[in-house]
């Protein structure tokens, strides 16, 4: 009995170093993310902004700024505007990243200088969003090299506005989202590949099964909950896009509606110094991607259940 409360104690005592340990992130989370997430829902609810030099509340005005974000239809248009940016870089990303994972995970290949390629692809992701989106601005300004380039070879008779149409520019925001995270995705989806046993593939052949039915039979099945945490991942990250779009219109009004994020509608309001309405809007988009998070995660489960 004795020799079983020495080893709970040690027990217990072991276990204190741990709690020790967690105590900078608790301090950090705390600090950062917890009791600022309080004070943007409590700002909310408070009617805070500048008229000229003049310094309008805090005043309490309970859900008027809720009320407001909709009452004037410019949220359902952004969110929008994003979920249509994100959806079109998300899936070609997706798509290349599980070609991609499926051919370095594949041992029988035997590539060469696998490693070099792996760095290559995922080099974009370690630049920053910003700089990769003035140099799209380059290239594709009026009198980029891009337009150059068209125009002698005759494919256009003057130079195409790509950041003046909607079309265009989203297809460029997209593009760049999808080349920045494609091959980071990539890695994480070929640790998992990497991760499943080889004696499935093996059984699988056995059985007559060919590449192409062992992929969408017995790897995609496998890889489920790496695909859910990157859908997951990049949804918030879509939900949160902002200095692509913003750097590549360049505060260009014609384009700037239709390219407009949730991220850079709040970055208006607080330009503008209205705190309320940005505290609302912040309100908003963590209760969607609250949402959003949980609906794609209940799809996924349901159908790995079925």
């Amino acid at each position: 009995m004795a020799k079983e409360k020495k080893k709970t104690s040690q027990v217990v005592k072991y276990n204190k170093w741990g709690y020790i340990f967690l105590i900078p992130f608790i301090v950090v989370y705390l600090i950062f993310q917890l009791i600022p997430l309080f004070t943007t829902i409590y700002n909310s609810f408070f009617e805070n902004y500048m008229s000229g030099l003049k310094q309008v509340g805090p005043n309490w005005i309970g859900l008027t700024n809720y009320i407001t974000i909709f009452k004037n239809g410019d949220v359902p248009k952004y969110f929008s505007n994003t979920m249509i940016m994100w959806i079109a870089g998300f899936i070609p990303q997706i798509v290349l990243s599980l070609l991609l994972a499926a051919w370095f995970a594949d041992t029988r290949l035997k590539i060469k200088a696998s490693g070099f390629f792996k760095t290559v692809i995922y080099m974009p992701n370690l630049i920053m969003a910003s700089a990769f989106a003035m140099l799209f601005f380059t290239l594709f300004a009026r009198t980029g090299p891009i337009n150059s380039m068209l125009i002698q070879m005759g494919v256009l008779s003057e130079p195409y506005e790509f950041i003046t149409f909607t079309g265009s520019t989203r297809t460029l925001v997209a593009f760049m989202n999808c080349l920045m995270w494609f091959g980071n995705t990539t890695i994480l989806l070929m640790a998992g590949m990497m991760g499943i046993d080889n004696a499935l593939f093996e059984a699988a052949q056995v059985d007559g099964a060919t590449s192409t039915q062992v992929f969408f039979k017995v790897t995609l099945p496998l890889l489920r909950p790496i695909l859910l945490f990157v859908m997951i991942t990049s949804l918030i990250g879509g939900l949160q896009m902002f200095d692509v779009p913003q750097v590549l219109t360049n505060g260009d009004k014609t384009a700037l509606r239709e390219i407009t994020t949730m991220i850079m509608y709040l970055n208006n309001h607080l330009y503008s110094k209205n705190y309320g309405m940005a505290g609302a809007l912040s309100v908003f988009l963590f209760i969607i991607t609250g949402i959003l998070s949980i609906i794609v995660y209940k799809f996924s489960t349901s159908e790995s259940n079925e």
